[in-house]
């Protein structure tokens, strides 16, 4: 199965139809010459106006800590699957959490993308859908432990606005864990530049 008939299979999912019936197509950036994948929690309202994954506040820090730029985060070397592919609305604290079911269309789309080098997990739901019984206690603990997880996975904090007080509780994250992580990524994109020259 390509990757048109998977979206095709996604939008005629009966449980995605309050979405297809407006027009709106599930969110993610899939391209087999991808090295490295984000693999993030749900788009927010703003991106589901756009269309376009990480297109907010929270995708300008994640490229940031992945020390890329715009360009290079939406190009085809990046992938971006979220484990919803659409808004799931607003819940009492926030916006409501990826509905379980969509990861079962990962298995396929991941299938298609056999030149992933990384696997960036991005927040707590795909740390424990990814991760399972691999991961710590707490979110904090599965971040400050990333080594282990290495060369397959690199579980992060979600770069969320409202994660600013855990940021601030952490320090060592952003001094200590992104160097890494912009480590690892320079070094899988160069390799892919010097392999194209």
């Amino acid at each position: 199965m390509n990757l048109e008939e998977i979206i095709t299979e996604v939008k005629n999912d009966p449980r995605n139809a309050q979405y297809t019936e407006k027009g709106i197509p599930p969110i993610l950036q899939v391209n087999k010459e991808a090295k490295i994948l984000i693999i993030g929690q749900a788009p927010g309202r703003k991106v589901e106006e756009s269309l376009i994954p990480f297109n907010d506040q929270s995708g300008i820090t994640l490229m940031e800590w992945l020390g890329i730029d715009r360009e290079t985060f939406y190009s085809k070397q990046i992938g971006i699957l979220p484990m919803d592919f659409y808004y799931p609305g607003k819940g009492k604290t926030g916006d409501l959490p990826p509905r379980p079911f969509m990861s079962e269309y990962h298995v396929q789309i991941r299938e298609l993308m056999d030149q992933v080098q990384l696997v960036v997990l991005v927040g707590s739901y795909a740390i424990k859908h990814y991760l399972g019984k691999k991961a710590k206690k707490n979110l904090t603990e599965t971040v400050r432990n990333y080594e282990d997880y290495l060369p397959d996975y690199f579980p992060i904090v979600h770069p969320s606005p409202l994660n600013f007080r855990w940021q601030k509780m952490n320090p060592w994250f952003k001094e200590d864990v992104v160097p890494v992580l912009q480590e690892h990524v320079h070094r899988i994109l160069k390799d892919q530049e010097l392999h194209n020259e």
